[in-house]
């Protein structure tokens, strides 16, 4: 565990003379200060990862000082000390981006254990970072930049509301990139600095989930030989991402449903009521609508996290931007190729069997594609023969003189001159009509599928 530098900002000089000698034997380093002004004297000149401070320094409020402390380093996690312990002090406390809350009189153990916790956590941060950066390397980065308008639509709206603290419920099939669009929705808000925090809720059993959320205490079950902090805390002051919330059990909604409406909760096994200030972005594939009026999801629940509403467009709606993400997925494929190796280019026939695609697997399975032809490729070019059979039967589908009608030729054709080129404009001066007369056609196609 590496030392951490920590601010005691205390006007008593036996609290901070015991909160010194406690964390140094430990190995931290301490800095003390009694008031408002040692504080912002010491932040001149040191940053630290931990300040306590207590609510009441003479006439002034401690809690003034985390705006000042956080702007100073939004990293820091601070600890609001104080005899007067009240849920309603340490709601405002979390608040104002307070990681903990810690009632007098304590005890030396509580304090190391405390500080032992967040450097524990800190390290993981770091390791999750590192984790994210091997995983960068080794993933295609999915740009957001599209020219299909329903897509367009999506991100408008994202930007939007990034700068209001409420929660966000993304909805659209499996594999349409709702967990890239909350982590650009975290990276867009206030909260950037701090983490973007994920819960796959189908993945575990009730009582694990439980606890993969809200924590436990030693002992609350078999395995539990610590105490333990859940997603939520370690999401304190940054982004929780539930995915595939309509898949949450029963029993877990009403806790969930507290936590959205107060930010207060209970880890498993433990009594103590502990707060954290967290943003939620919820997903889902699932009507659920339909989990409601069948009794299986919380209509309370639903309204709490319907906010604000994104439906993500899935890829078959998205036409127009599916040749521009395969050639992107072509290019991280040839960069991560074991050999320096040129970009393949797609055939003419492979463009037109992907854009004919109805792309059931949406954006993802359209990667697995291009990562299978890009195994498979021998040369520069990637003929529809390098697809997945049920994707080059798509470009025979369609051809002149075959038993096709001329809505379904006119509907081909459009698609494909879409995928082409950079603006619907263009498409409308190369198919030979105004720009409003092809808006009705897709609009009518679109309507049609």
């Amino acid at each position: 565990m590496s030392p951490l530098h920590v601010l005691v900002v205390d006007d008593e000089r036996n609290i901070r003379t015991t909160l010194r000698v406690c964390l140094e034997t430990v190995g931290h380093r301490v800095s003390e200060a009694a008031s408002a002004d040692d504080v912002k004297a010491a932040l001149v000149k040191d940053r630290f990862d931990v300040a306590f401070v207590d609510l009441r320094l003479g006439e002034a409020n401690g809690l003034d000082l985390i705006p000042i402390l956080l702007a100073h380093n939004p990293l820091v996690d601070v600890v609001i000390i104080t005899a007067f312990g009240t849920i309603q002090n340490a709601v405002d406390a979390v608040r104002r981006g307070a990681r903990e809350f810690v009632t007098k009189p304590f005890t030396p153990e509580q304090i190391r254990q405390l500080v032992t916790q967040i450097a524990s956590r800190r390290a993981l941060e770091v390791r999750v970072d590192d984790l994210k950066s091997q995983l960068d390397a080794s993933t295609p980065q999915v740009d957001l930049e599209t020219r299909a308008p329903g897509m367009r639509e999506v991100l408008d709206v994202l930007h939007k509301a990034a700068s209001y603290d409420v929660p966000v419920f993304l909805r659209g099939e499996n594999g349409t990139g709702k967990t890239i669009l909350a982590r650009r929705l975290h990276a867009l808000s206030a909260r950037a600095a701090r983490p973007f925090v994920v819960v796959n809720c189908p993945t575990l059993s009730e009582e694990l989930l439980s606890s993969e959320l809200f924590g436990h205490a030693r002992g609350a079950f078999t395995g539990a030989v610590r105490d333990q902090m859940g997603r939520v805390e370690a999401a304190n002051g940054g982004t929780l991402f539930l995915d595939e919330i309509g898949e949450l059990p029963s029993a877990l909604q009403a806790k969930l449903l507290r936590f959205v409406q107060d930010h207060q909760f209970e880890r498993v096994g433990e009594t103590q009521t502990r707060s954290a200030d967290v943003r939620i972005v919820a997903a889902t594939n699932r009507d659920v609508e339909a989990e409601v009026k069948a009794g299986r999801f919380r209509e309370d629940l639903l309204f709490r996290l319907n906010t604000l509403e994104i439906l993500v467009p899935p890829l078959r709606e998205r036409r127009e931007d599916i040749v521009t993400l395969a050639h992107r997925f072509l290019a991280f494929f040839a960069r991560t190729a074991g050999a320096r190796r040129a970009t393949p280019e797609l055939t003419r026939e492979a463009e037109t069997a992907l854009v004919a695609y109805e792309w059931p697997g949406n954006v993802r399975e359209l990667r697995n594609a291009m990562e299978r032809a890009s195994i498979l490729a021998g040369g520069s070019l990637i003929g529809a023969e390098l697809l997945p059979r049920r994707m080059a039967t798509q470009g025979e589908k369609l051809h002149l003189g075959g038993d096709f009608t001329l809505d379904a030729i006119e509907r081909e054709h459009i698609r494909q001159v879409m995928a082409r080129v950079p603006t619907a404009e263009e498409a409308a001066r190369v198919l030979g009509i105004d720009s409003s007369t092809l808006w009705r056609k897709r609009k009518r196609y679109e309507e049609g599928s």
